[in-house]
């Protein structure tokens, strides 16, 4: 599939030939198009962290929603008979819950369309609340706590499989593959780490699996000697963390300093080139396990493919993580906003949740009556020869 389909509703529906209908005049010289007049300006939020420890994952989110605007602007977007240029509003809330509710307030006051974002489940839940008071649509690309579309606000949705999918798959790998009998649990105590650990642990226990330690640390820590020389001494054969790659790559170093060598497990927080990065040669070769909270497969590979082309191309960086996942955000939004005829919340909102089998990137997407993707794909990936190497895309 080729990443120009994702766009194929919206310029069939709205895209108009601006040019003269006399074909005895003469040739005009080519302008360039004049912009859209201010009242046909539509925002649209994004919010990830472009500050802090993760700002590489939070830069590459902004930059999907980015690719996406700049794609609907050049197609020429028409509603209610009128041709709309698109903004992208862009927000940093540093992974800081307060910091995240803040400038969803911003956005809110700037009187935007819809939002993609938060990239954290820690900022994504309480500032979902403040969306869903002014009544604006939130797509999440990557938040995975399961509270955030369990709290009946008609507005939240989100792209990727929840924690109880990804803990719980990672959970029963641990035991019934990696054949894990001692299993350690770490986690950042945020939203997205502690709910990513509790599943993992619940899904241990219930394979048959035994929890022999659970610690925490914080997502901002550097030192954890402590708490893997207490791990250490319960020897266990696999380690789980709940958190993001900027600290599990120092972890692992650091356990490699204690000649620890269990397996590493851990969600789509670490399961990023920036981990094999940070991890350096502490990492062996299938030591680390994690899974992506989305994946394509079959056809739909061809799609994300030539997206990861296009992005290098446009940012001269490679894809670090959800990007792909921020750009379909963008366009099934735009894409209610098209079926509705107009940008106003209230009258695309229903279309936004009623989307099906919408053709993105990131493949087919559809939302259930929570607002959660339909049949959530995870990827699960392991570190090989310096490399991330896909194992299996499971639904």
């Amino acid at each position: 599939m080729h990443i120009k389909s994702t766009l194929t509703l919206i310029a069939a529906a709205t895209l108009l030939v601006a040019c003269g209908k006399k074909e005895e005049a003469a040739p005009a010289p080519v302008a360039a198009p004049a912009p859209a007049p201010a009242g046909n300006v539509v925002k649209i939020g994004h919010v990830g962290p472009t500050s802090g420890a993760i700002a590489h994952l939070g830069k590459d989110n902004e930059n999907g929603a980015r690719m996406a605007i700049d794609e609907l602007n050049a197609a020429g977007v028409m509603l209610g008979g009128q041709k709309v240029t698109f903004e992208l509003l862009a927000e940093d809330d540093a992974a800081d819950p307060k910091q995240g509710t803040a400038v969803a307030q911003k956005l809110v006051d700037a009187k935007v369309a819809g939002v993609v974002g938060h990239l954290n489940s820690g900022t994504t839940i309480p500032a979902s609340k403040i969306y869903s008071d002014a009544g604006i649509p939130q797509i999440s690309p990557s938040a995975t706590n399961p509270k955030y579309t369990r709290q009946g606000f008609k507005t939240t949705f989100r792209m990727v499989a929840d924690d109880t999918q990804l803990g719980g798959t990672l959970g029963k790998y641990a035991v019934e593959t990696l054949k894990g009998k001692s299993i350690a649990v770490i986690d950042d105590r945020t939203a997205y780490g502690q709910g990513v650990a509790e599943e993992f642990a619940k899904a241990v226990e219930a394979s048959g699996g035994k929890v022999v330690a659970k610690e925490f640390t914080t997502d901002k820590a550097t030192d954890f000697t402590a708490i893997l020389t207490s791990i250490k001494a319960k020897k266990p054969d696999v380690v789980f963390f709940g958190g993001m790659d900027a600290v599990a790559g120092p972890m692992m170093k650091q356990m490699k300093g204690l000649a620890m060598s269990p397996k590493f497990m851990g969600g789509d927080g670490i399961c990023t080139t920036e981990l094999v990065k940070l991890g350096g040669d502490a990492i062996a070769d299938d030591q680390v396990y994690c899974a992506e909270a989305g994946g394509v497969d079959g056809e739909a590979k061809v799609g994300m493919d030539e997206f990861k082309v296009k992005y290098q191309a446009k940012f001269g960086t490679d894809v670090k993580l959800y990007a792909p996942y921020v750009y379909d955000a963008v366009n099934i939004m735009v894409a209610a906003m098209v079926k509705a005829d107009s940008a106003d919340p209230a009258k695309y909102l229903p279309m936004l949740a009623a989307t099906s089998e919408f053709k993105g990137v990131s493949g087919p997407v559809s939302f259930d009556e929570r607002g959660d993707i339909k049949n959530g794909a995870l990827t699960l990936k392991t570190v090989r020869g310096g490399q991330l190497t896909t194992l299996a895309v499971l639904r």
